[in-house]
């Protein structure tokens, strides 16, 4: 285990790690900042912690290269007002194939939205995730904290879902989007073996030409005096519904 202790914000590590909160680094690297001691200890034990960043005089040990440094790199480095005083810096998960319970999502834009879906995506057994290229970063600082390290634990894929529909078509899973007029209840719903739900924008809902390469569609009942649910809401009931 490799022990260093910087003092200095020109320090040339520590100008690489301030980089890490730009989206364009991160994907050049493959890795990026988490905050906090809960959100270290799920990516430790799932193998994604590559270095344990701490305050000056703060104890944790764990079997990982570990750096420390002074209140103020830990301020610049952090995403919050109040930052912590714990830190690291994690590789994005090995993208495995693609499984029988699927979700896409489409132009999600809220990190807090994508973090929320995340996280009940892992509570209700999907396998695995597929986020469109005009969607959030799946690493925003914001998205990694409302997933609540859930986010070491399901396989996330972003990718153009024009193109990787047909492939899922091909390979027997049923797409099905939400439709409150000319959909099927979701209380009647019958759930197939292989499935790829379309989840999409807060606005907008999900793209046209993505929303016509659906095979099924679905509604949620709720009373008439509302007129729509938060799209995480929303993914949640639903996904909590095909859990059963």
């Amino acid at each position: 285990m490799i022990i260093m202790i910087i003092t200095s914000l020109e320090n040339d590590k520590i100008k690489k790690l301030k980089k890490l909160k730009q989206k364009k680094y991160r994907e050049q690297t493959n890795t990026y900042l988490i905050e906090g001691k809960h959100l270290i200890k799920e990516a430790y034990q799932a193998n994604c912690l590559d270095l344990l960043i701490l305050v000056e005089d703060t104890d944790l040990k764990l079997d990982v290269d570990t750096l420390y440094v002074t209140k103020e790199i830990m301020k610049v480095l952090s995403d919050v007002e109040t930052p912590p005083s714990i830190m690291g810096v994690c590789h994005k998960k090995e993208i495995e194939s693609a499984h029988e319970k699927l979700l896409l999502l489409d132009s999600i834009q809220d990190p807090g939205n994508l973090g929320t879906i995340i996280r009940s995506a892992v509570a209700f057994g999907i396998d695995k995730i597929y986020i469109g290229n005009n969607s959030v970063d799946v690493y925003n600082p914001k998205t990694i904290r409302s997933s609540q390290g859930m986010i070491f634990k399901v396989n996330i894929e972003q990718t153009n879902l024009l193109e990787l529909i047909p492939k899922l078509k091909k390979s027997g899973h049923s797409i099905i989007g939400t439709k409150v007029d000319g959909g099927n209840s979701l209380k009647t719903f019958e759930i197939p073996k292989k499935f790829a739900i379309i989840m999409g924008n807060e606005a907008n809902g999900v793209s046209e030409k993505i929303f016509n390469l659906c095979d099924k569609y679905l509604y949620i009942d709720m009373n008439n005096t509302c007129e729509s649910l938060n799209v995480a809401v929303a993914t949640s009931i639903i996904l909590y519904e095909f859990s059963k």
